[in-house]
């Protein structure tokens, strides 16, 4: 079950369009979640909203009964973005097991997008964040690609900007990824793994 979802990324203009930024993008072009009003709380923007009917499903959960679910985008830096999770993980009494971080990874391509439960944080600043905060690596992770450089230069890469030639892919990832969290949130993510776990390309790019 999935209580909380949190948005990881950089805040501030200059970061925006980051890879770095993917998962917060995610929430930025989502058809529910961008014509919302966030807040200012738990070190982030957050809002809470029924499940029921999100994404223009028909039910939230099993007999139609609905349920809030939290959303925080963090206004921390990355490397400490399991101190805005935490804040709210702790205010809602959360366990760590009913959060789903959404990030980038280098180890998907542009245009895959792929859900796991815990594993590995792959030297993910703001997983190590979360890590921290919650001592426990046994968290949901909805993992949007953005490939490794051909240069290596890790840094350079996840704080360089998406380029026009990359927005169809990135375009596609993102909707796909909006699919796989509303169903993660409807249908439960626990469903989703068999066809989720492995990663998944939806176009030629």
């Amino acid at each position: 079950m999935i209580d909380l979802v949190a948005f990881l990324g950089n805040p501030g203009v200059e970061y925006a369009l980051n890879r770095h930024n993917a998962g917060r993008l995610l929430a930025e072009k989502s058809t529910r979640l961008s014509c919302i009003p966030w807040q200012k709380k738990f070190k982030g923007l957050y809002t809470g909203l029924d499940v029921e009917g999100f994404g223009g499903y028909a039910s939230g959960t099993a007999g139609g009964v609905s349920k809030k679910v939290h959303f925080l985008k963090p206004e921390t830096f990355m490397n400490l973005s399991g101190n805005a999770v935490s804040s709210a993980a702790f205010f809602f009494k959360l366990p760590v097991e009913n959060i789903l971080i959404v990030h980038d990874e280098l180890d998907l391509a542009l245009g895959e997008v792929s859900l796991k439960f815990s594993g590995g944080l792959n030297g993910h600043n703001g997983l190590r964040s979360m890590r921290s905060a919650f001592n426990s690596v046994d968290f949901w992770r909805l993992r949007i690609g953005i490939g490794r450089p051909a240069d290596g230069d890790v840094y350079k890469w996840v704080l360089s900007d998406f380029t026009a030639d990359e927005s169809p892919a990135l375009d596609a990832a993102l909707a796909v990824a909006e699919d796989a969290l509303t169903r993660a949130l409807v249908e439960g993510a626990e469903k989703l793994l068999p066809e989720w776990k492995k990663k998944k390309a939806y176009a030629s790019f």
